[in-house]
């Protein structure tokens, strides 16, 4: 895990997945999949533009993402972007899929985090913390358990 790098260096991880791309895909872009293993979203389609929400909570306080898809390639990779309710500052996400036989690589990028407020709530390390759970616990733990 990265650890004290500039707020405008993005953050990367990596993972290597046991499962085909096409599985992860699936993972990281069917909504009922998603929810399991990411965020509860009322509706998600990976169409540039598509427009998607979820309520992410810290500390007791909740926080509404607001996010639009920018750019798709199935199987391949899924930009969005993400910012806050109430809040000024848009940061970008990116899930790219690279095949390695049977399993998958998984590198997710998140940039521009200097365009948020420089508070606590949104300190680069509570995002690193944050997304290292999601990609190499949760998702990981999703696609071990067999669930795609």
């Amino acid at each position: 895990m990265q650890t004290n790098l500039p707020i405008s260096d993005p953050i990367v991880i990596e993972v290597l997945l046991d499962a085909p791309v096409e599985k992860v895909w699936k993972a990281i872009t069917d909504k009922e999949d998603m929810k399991k293993w990411y965020f509860d979203m009322e509706a998600f389609k990976p169409e540039v533009g598509f427009t998607f929400t979820f309520l992410g909570e810290k500390d007791g306080r909740k926080f509404v993402h607001l996010c639009t898809i920018k750019e798709v390639e199935i199987n391949k990779m899924l930009s969005h972007t993400w910012t806050y309710e109430g809040v000024v500052g848009e940061t970008m996400v990116h899930f790219a899929l690279y095949p390695q036989g049977k399993q998958t690589k998984l590198r997710l990028t998140h940039e521009g985090l200097e365009m948020l407020p420089q508070t606590e709530d949104f300190a680069k390390e509570n995002f690193m913390k944050g997304w290292t759970y999601i990609i190499e616990t949760s998702l990981k733990n999703f696609i071990t358990a067999g669930n795609i």
